[in-house]
């Protein structure tokens, strides 16, 4: 970061004002909790988490050191429930993110598809915008899913929300903006895909590993005899 983007002093000392504000709230919450799912105490730890990774970045911009705390981030995390306990609808929320990996394949699927339905006008599959338009309009998204690699496209990110409602939404309602109105406590399941739990994974792997060969080491260890203290 440029000097002149680096945040003041003032900035800092406002933030970790901020995080004591919030350390504050979130005891106090605690403290007048109403049950095990007190919406207020969940509302303060969002907070606490908010200021605490405010003040961390500022300070590490500033002076390039961090905090010796972490606090789980909050954006995965669910609150209570508190939908219907006997609901007559529900909504599926799916997204699911790709990377053109190879255009040239994404282009040949999009001309055959064209070819294949011979009509007449300006032809789509010339550009990726049109082709991407052509294969979503041919194939079903879990069928595209499925096949992706055959496509040209890479897998990224992607996320399923299963929302519960007392009755179904009228139609064309939520049509023009399907994920705006989601409320997180009518949310009765979600299911993440991301490369950064794969990244955990690798690094628990790498550290079982390594356990495994010390132990196999000192497994190797063990079978040496002991010295003899006598000996010259």
């Amino acid at each position: 970061m440029s000097d002149a983007a680096q945040p003041t002093a003032a900035e800092v000392r406002a933030a970790a004002e901020a995080v004591k504000t919030a350390l504050d709230r979130h005891l106090a919450a605690v403290e007048g909790r109403s049950g095990e799912d007190d919406p207020a105490v969940y509302e303060a730890f969002n907070q606490l988490a908010a200021a605490a990774e405010v003040y961390d970045e500022l300070l590490y911009d500033r002076y390039d050191e961090v905090t010796p705390f972490e606090i789980p981030g909050t954006e995965d995390a669910l609150p209570p429930y508190t939908g219907p306990e006997e609901p007559n609808a529900l909504s599926v929320l799916i997204r699911r993110d790709y990377a053109v990996a190879e255009p040239q394949r994404l282009l040949a699927h999009a001309q055959r598809i064209e070819a294949a339905e011979d009509e007449d006008g300006p032809a789509a599959s010339g550009t990726i915008h049109g082709a991407l338009g052509l294969l979503f309009g041919e194939f079903e998204p879990d069928e595209i899913a499925s096949r992706h690699k055959e496509f040209g496209l890479e897998e990224g990110d992607s996320t399923l929300w299963v929302t519960a409602a007392e009755e179904p939404a009228d139609p064309g309602e939520w049509l023009e903006a399907p994920f705006e109105q989601v409320d997180p406590q009518s949310v009765v399941c979600r299911f993440d895909v991301s490369a950064v739990f794969d990244d955990v994974d690798d690094d628990d792997d790498e550290a079982e590993e390594l356990e495994d060969e010390l132990d196999t080491d000192l497994d190797e260890d063990e079978d040496l005899e002991p010295l003899d203290a006598d000996r010259r």
